[in-house]
């Protein structure tokens, strides 16, 4: 099988779009398939133009404003008619389209190349976030013309899958993601990270005690944040966790919002960019995993600390919403109630059994989502457009119910 990807973003960009993207170009060059990235230009010399047995056909780009990593293609459809062209795929494959996807699924369609389209990223709802609310409207247009005109979309989620739906998207269906279970599992967990961690005292001011018992300095349970350091992701939340006695709240990741983070959590523990196995040390070692952003499609980050044997606090909104089970490997609570938030961690933080009990089902809950197993289905759903096969009506899938009030726990911080 012939396969053109085209990237939005890339390598040496590494967020949730281009993981999913290596995790199939790894399935793909096994399956010895011929494959071509198209994505925009870097100005990192040293990234390779083959990766993962594919080639890389990199357009002309610009930097983002605010967001210097982040490039946009420059160049019209014409140009990607040509490149497509000249290569001749069987399929094309946009992943979480939106300027370059957007040329690509006009020129794929001109081409008569079947095109699936991977709905990965909210694009339209950060207009409010990054202070443009009025280009909400125009964005959501541009998420409908290449969704209703590509062969087939493919979302993460229940969430997703509605959303869409609600817009007259019909070409749908669901393609979860992968999780490597044997990168992310609790035997990763590493006393030595936690003290290298905690070293610098208590994660409150004056080292205050927990009401029922005490964690000294450097004992203190690890609350943890994984992702981009930017508006969107609404780490800035996490600041109604920050005077939780007997906790300390570390947040890995980097981004443009680093520095006002920083500010805003003078307690925290900012640890950078971490990946591959220290990425996952840190995971392993947290004693609570909690994302407030409201915008995730899927949230891969959740699932990872699943994996790790770490139960998880999530706004009840998007992917989270198929991730986390209530009472169950998390807690779910209403999107902008930072009480329920606060609640919720509280719950978990003061009761050892039952985080402990939340995370052996977060770790049951993922086994089985293995990223082999997701790209097999991701191959199948390129040869289903390449036959010309209609996809079956889906059933309504169920609305999770998200609990009404802020859980408060009578329990303080044991020691």
């Amino acid at each position: 099988m012939r396969i053109a990807i085209v990237a939005e973003s890339f390598l040496p960009l590494m967020n949730g779009v281009t993981h999913s993207i290596l995790r199939v170009l790894e399935h793909l060059q096994e399956r010895g398939d011929e494959v071509m990235v198209i994505a925009p230009s870097t100005s990192d010399t040293d990234v390779s133009s083959v990766v993962k047995g594919a080639y890389v056909h990199r357009l002309p780009s610009v930097p983002l404003a605010g967001y210097t990593n982040v490039r946009v293609a420059l160049g019209g459809v014409n140009r990607v008619k040509r490149i497509l062209a000249d290569f001749a795929p069987d399929v094309v494959h946009l992943a979480s389209p939106f300027v370059l996807g957007w040329r690509a699924v006009q020129a794929a369609h001109h081409l008569g190349i079947p095109t699936v389209a991977i709905y990965q990223t909210e694009v339209p709802s950060y207009a409010g976030r990054y202070g443009v609310p009025f280009l909400e409207n125009w964005a959501w247009n541009r998420v409908d013309n290449i969704h209703l005109l590509a062969d087939r979309t493919l979302v993460p989620s229940t969430f997703a899958l509605n959303q869409l739906r609600g817009r007259g998207i019909l070409r749908v269906d669901m393609w979860r993601r992968g999780v490597d279970t044997a990168r992310f599992n609790p035997a990763k967990r590493s006393t030595a990270w936690r003290s290298s961690i905690l070293s610098g005292g208590s994660a409150t001011p004056g080292g205050s005690a927990a009401p029922g018992g005490s964690a000294a300095p450097g004992r203190e349970r690890i609350i943890g944040y994984v992702g981009r350091l930017a508006v969107e992701k609404q780490v800035e939340d996490l600041a109604v966790l920050a005077d939780l006695p007997g906790t300390r709240l570390v947040v890995v990741g980097d981004g443009p919002q680093r520095a006002a983070l920083e500010a805003a959590l003078p307690g925290a523990v900012f640890t950078g960019f971490l990946g591959g196995d220290a990425l996952a040390e840190a995971v392993a070692s947290f004693d609570l995993f909690v994302h407030p952003g409201e915008f995730e499609t899927f949230c891969q980050t959740i699932q990872e600390a699943m994996a790790s044997g770490v139960p998880v606090v999530a706004t009840g909104r998007g992917g989270p919403l198929d991730l986390v089970e209530n009472s169950r490997t998390g807690w779910l609570y209403e999107p902008g109630n930072l009480a329920q938030l606060r609640g919720y961690v509280q719950d978990l933080m003061g009761d050892d059994a039952k985080r402990r009990a939340f995370g052996t089902a977060a770790l049951a809950s993922v086994q089985g989502r293995t990223w082999p197993a997701l790209s097999a289905e991701l191959v199948r759903q390129y040869q289903s457009v390449i036959d010309g096969e209609e996809l079956a009506e889906l059933p309504a899938p169920p609305v999770p119910v998200l609990p009404a009030s802020p859980l408060t726990s009578s329990k303080g911080l044991a020691s």
